[in-house]
Parts: C-alpha cells; structure tokens; sequence
C-alpha cells in the first residue's frame, strides 16, 4: 500500500507580519521551528521503522526547513522542488495583505475559473499553479516507494489532493482541500483495487506538544 503524508509547513514569518506570502521566501518563526519537530516525531511514528521513505519538500525555506527536520528524524534527504511552492501573487509577494486585499480581483461563480486574471502583475493564474503541482505529483508518484512524505504550502495543497485522486485540471476551479499550517494529510493508495483514498485531512493532534512547549 503506497501512503503518501503531505505537510503543510507551520507558523511562518509572513503569518505574523501580516504580509502576503506565495513565493515571499518567509522563514519559520521560533513557534514555527517547534512546530516542525512535533511534525518530524508524528511521521516518525507513524511510518514503521525500516522502511524506505523518500521525502519531497517545496524549496522556499519555510518548506525545506520544516523538511529538514523530518529528514533528520527519519535519515533521508529532502528533495527540493520548486513546483511544490505555493502560489506566486507577483508584485503582491511579501506585500501587507490589505495592499492585495485592495487589489485582488475574485474569480466569478460561473465562468473561467482556472485562467482568471486576478489583478495583479506578474501573479500566476490557477490554472499555471495547478499545472506545476500537478507535474510535480506526476513525477513524485513514478516512484514506486510506498511511503512518501511531501512538504508543501496550505494553498497547493489543493492541487496535490486533486492530483492524487486524478481530478482533471479544468475540473479543478471550485475544488479547495483545506487544512492548517502544520498539518498532516494522508493519502493512501491500496494494492488490489489501487483505490486512492483522502484517509485524513488537516490533521493537527501533534501539534498539541508543540504549543505546549
């Protein structure tokens, strides 16, 4: 059975300044970093000791930092992939979020979803974001591992969902696969019917330790 655990990157800098994060390279603030380690021992404890595990992480630092940590605890090093980065916003990265907020342009109820223009230079249209995570995903799954660890950002999270359970890109305008920063998804694919299945999304009981620390 191939399992896939898929963490969204904890409490980061642009988070707490308020700023608008997509490729804005924030670090993980000192919550962040806790955060991360309460990661590292859930996956650990979660995947049997022994087994192969290959680690996937976007290559902004908020993503490989809290991919570091994973691959320290379980001895395996992360592979850095530009395509697993959340959404480029342009000129709107590492801006207060008001300056976007004022800006931003909402895609509409029906209609072109995927290709909207939402207003703001140089930022990527859903569809260009989806098409990467997609890409990434493709070549992630070539892999016959059967466990895999993917970090990545609360956003393109969404399209690694969709990907995994093969939703075509222009069905993908209304789909969003919520979960918290610092979360755990786990997707698992099963060896005889080879059923994908959504096992759990957003998971945050590790990060119980962490706050309390």
């Amino acid at each position: 059975m191939r399992t896939l655990h898929v963490v969204t990157h904890p409490e980061a800098t642009h988070h707490v300044e308020g700023v608008v994060g997509g490729w804005h390279d924030s670090r993980l603030t000192p919550a962040g970093v806790r955060a991360a380690f309460a990661i590292a021992r859930a996956l650990r404890d979660r995947i049997p000791h022994g087994t192969e595990v290959e680690l996937f992480s976007s290559d902004l630092r908020r993503t490989s930092r809290t991919a570091d940590e994973v691959g320290e605890l379980l001895g395996v090093k992360p592979v850095l992939d530009p395509r697993l980065r959340e959404k480029s916003y342009g000129e709107a990265g590492g801006k207060p979020q008001e300056w976007l907020d004022r800006r931003f342009v909402p895609p509409p109820a029906v209609g072109e979803r995927m290709d909207h223009d939402e207003g703001v230079a140089g930022a990527e249209t859903k569809a260009e974001w989806a098409r990467r995570v997609y890409a990434a995903m493709d070549a992630i799954l070539r892999s016959p591992c059967e466990q895999q660890i993917i970090v990545t950002h609360g956003g393109s999270l969404t399209y690694v969902v969709a990907s995994w359970i093969r939703m075509p890109i222009e069905s993908a305008g209304y789909a969003s696969f919520r979960a918290p920063s610092g979360s755990i998804t786990t997707l698992r694919e099963d060896d005889f019917f080879h059923n994908r299945q959504v096992a759990g999304l957003g998971d945050t009981r590790h990060l119980d330790s962490a706050q309390a620390g």
